[in-house]
């Protein structure tokens, strides 16, 4: 018991340490891109991504929140995270644009089923948050009011699907085989090479280029899957 005590204990502080790893990595690949050859850029660099499991400090967190073993809540509302992960992506894109469309959600608030809705909120935030900016960017110079971002949450019989649509412009067809590289974003890059990384929660709306692959990886994790189908110029 003293070993797996200790154990815990180190996990602890090996999370602690990591707290800085994603905008650390996000400019080391900035900083990569700038040097490598142009070619092969498009390619899929999965050496690049780690996943750092929580399940087994999770299980010793002394306060667990109701219905949850370790990192798997077993009541989990799919409606209910994609509205907190929609609110913190809507305060992002209102913190840089200084509004934000509106996100719609449909779907039973009361269906749930087991899953790590860490997972969840990650995949969900990324994905309205890309299509908020591409709305927002799109409709920025425009009398019209921006159309709002749809999310369908259906509960099917072998499948739990999540649908997120906007009309942000889609994808040029040229770009939909890069999407999934950690090296492409279609935004500015954010990162000042010489800004302090002191700070580990520093969010901003895009640009690191990691977002969509990292979406795929978690959707992996437990045998699912992320698709993205895109209407250009709608």
């Amino acid at each position: 018991m003293n070993d797996e005590k200790e154990f815990t204990e180190v996990i602890k502080a090996i999370k602690v340490r990591h707290n800085n790893v994603v905008p650390t990595m996000a400019m080391g690949v900035q900083q990569l891109k700038k040097d490598i050859n142009p070619k092969i850029i498009n390619e899929d660099f999965v050496e690049i991504h780690q996943f750092l499991d929580r399940q087994h400090v999770e299980l010793h967190n002394p306060n667990p929140r109701p219905h949850v073993v370790g990192y798997i809540d077993t009541r989990m509302s799919p409606v209910e995270v994609a509205r907190n992960a929609s609110d913190d992506a809507r305060s992002i894109c209102c913190r840089q644009y200084g509004s934000a469309p509106d996100v719609h959600i449909y779907g039973d608030p009361d269906f749930t089923f087991p899953y790590v809705s860490a997972h969840l909120h990650l995949m969900v935030f990324e994905l309205v948050k890309n299509s908020l900016r591409a709305v927002e960017e799109r409709y920025m110079n425009s009398d019209k009011v921006s159309p709002p971002i749809r999310i369908i949450v259906a509960d099917g019989i072998e499948d739990v699907t999540i649908k997120i649509s906007d009309e942000g412009g889609g994808i040029p067809r040229s770009g939909l085989r890069k999407i999934f590289t950690y090296l492409y974003s279609t935004a500015r890059n954010p990162l000042d090479e010489h800004a302090d990384l002191g700070v580990g929660d520093n969010v901003t709306m895009a640009g690191y280029g990691y977002g969509l692959p990292i979406s795929r990886l978690y959707a992996r994790y437990f045998g699912g899957d992320l698709q993205i189908i895109s209407m250009e110029g709608y």
